[in-house]
Formats: C-alpha cells, sequence, structure tokens
C-alpha cells in the first residue's frame, strides 16, 4: 500500500505542476483535462480484479479497463492480440469501403485495381503486425478478409467456387500471410542491426519475475520468428547487410 500512496503522491506533483504551469494558477486540473469526462469514457470494464491498486489524480480515481487504444494498435489486460486483429480488419474494411467506387467498378483493369488495393487498403490491414506473434487462426481470418476484398473486387463470390489463388494472380496480390511474415523479418532485422545498449536491444535480457499461469504458454514473438527464419533458411547474421536481408525477405506480388 505504501507503494501506491507513493505513486498517488507522485502523479498528483507532476500534474500539480502542470495546473501552475502557463499561467493556469486559477485553473484546476480537472478542467483543463476533463477529468471527469475522461474518466466516464475510460470505463470499459465496470469491473476490478480483487486486489488492484486504484491510482487517483487530484482525488479522482482513475477506473481501470481491460483493454485501451494506443497508437493505432488495442493492447489487452490478458495479452492477446485478438482485439487488435479484429480492429485491425475493421480499419481495413473502411479503407476499402471508401473506394468501393473504383475498386468495384467493372470498367477499371484488374491490375489497377490490385495496385490500389496494395497501396491502399493492405497497409491498413497490416500496420503493427510485425509485432505480433501470430497464431495459424489469426492469419485465417486476415487471409479470409483479404479474399473476401478481392473476390468482390472481380465482381465474384464464395458461390462461384473460383479458387483463391486466380483472384491472386488476376489483381496481382501476394498472400497476407507472407506479407505478414515480410514485415515481422524486416522488424526484426531493423532491431539486430540496433547496438546493445539501445532500449530496444536492452529489453531482451529483462527477466520478468512472477509465476507463469497454468496451461500451455503464450507463443512470444521471439518463438515466432525463430520459426520465420527456419521456415526460409535464413540465419541472423544476414540481417548486418540490410539490402540483403531485405532481398531474402521480400515476398513477390504476382
Amino acid at each position: 500500500m505504501d507503494d501506491a500512496h507513493d505513486m498517488d503522491n507522485e502523479i498528483d506533483q507532476i500534474f500539480g505542476g502542470m495546473d501552475n504551469a502557463d499561467g493556469a494558477d486559477n485553473a484546476p486540473f480537472d478542467e483543463l483535462v476533463g477529468m471527469s469526462y475522461v474518466s466516464n469514457l475510460c470505463d470499459f470494464s465496470g469491473t476490478s480484479p480483487v486486489g488492484e491498486t486504484k491510482v487517483s489524480i487530484n482525488d479522482t480515481v482513475v477506473k481501470s479497463t481491460t483493454r485501451y487504444k494506443y497508437l493505432g494498435s488495442i493492447i489487452q489486460r490478458d495479452g492477446e492480440i485478438d482485439g487488435d486483429i479484429k480492429h485491425r480488419i475493421q480499419a481495413g474494411w473502411l479503407k476499402w469501403r471508401a473506394a468501393t467506387a473504383v475498386l468495384c467498378d467493372r470498367n477499371f483493369p484488374s491490375k489497377l485495381k490490385g495496385k490500389f488495393y496494395r497501396t491502399t487498403i493492405r497497409p491498413a490491414l497490416l500496420y503493427r503486425t510485425e509485432c505480433w506473434p501470430v497464431e495459424k487462426i489469426f492469419e485465417h481470418k486476415m487471409e479470409v478478409t483479404k479474399m473476401r476484398m478481392l473476390r468482390w473486387m472481380c465482381g465474384h463470390t464464395l458461390m462461384d467456387r473460383i479458387r483463391n489463388q486466380e483472384f491472386r494472380d488476376k489483381l496481382g496480390v501476394a498472400p497476407i500471410s507472407g506479407k505478414m511474415q515480410e514485415n515481422r523479418l524486416r522488424r526484426f532485422g531493423h532491431v539486430q542491426r540496433k547496438t546493445f545498449d539501445a532500449p530496444v536491444r536492452r529489453v531482451e535480457s529483462i527477466i520478468v519475475k512472477g509465476k507463469r499461469s497454468r496451461g500451455r504458454p503464450k507463443r512470444t514473438w521471439d518463438e515466432q520468428i525463430r520459426v520465420d527464419l527456419q521456415e526460409l533458411n535464413l540465419s541472423v547474421d544476414l540481417t548486418r547487410d540490410r539490402s540483403s536481408w531485405r532481398r531474402h525477405i521480400y515476398v513477390l506480388d504476382y
């Protein structure tokens, strides 16, 4: 409890200084940021785990949540990524629907539609996926979303019983699982080229204390990278040469 009390005091000192900055001596912090509104807006969970430490700012309790959005990604309390995957799929559909006048127009060439998809819609689907320890079920969800978009772009549905490869060839689009793997390995190469005193490398040596929960452990990003390297028969030493590494991991669109 002393740690929680010290945390509250520290937060009060930080935001108390903001109250007195830039001539805002008479403006309370609640009025500056709308704390009562923000607290109500952030109340997603409705419940708090037993024994959870409560954090307050100027006697206003900051309500806890099981997930929140940070820089376009969904962070979950349980460490899963299903919420982030759902958010990425929704973002991709928003981009797709905004461009249906072009993508569903039969007068536009198929290759032009495919190029439009690769430059505007696929980046929205793949944003931040390089940090995901992806499981097969998540890759399947992303692939199903992509293929549904490609079919509608070509004016077909599942009822037409046309193979997925025909749509990929017609539009010039690679499988999304391959592009997700390319993004992961590109990020891995970027991290490996950093010096060992860089923050992104120092976290590799962090040891998380405590007991692991029961059941099969979750797949980590490092384990996913090892699988990718083994699948492509690549070594970590190749990451030192940026151009060679990019050439080995690149997934060519059809």
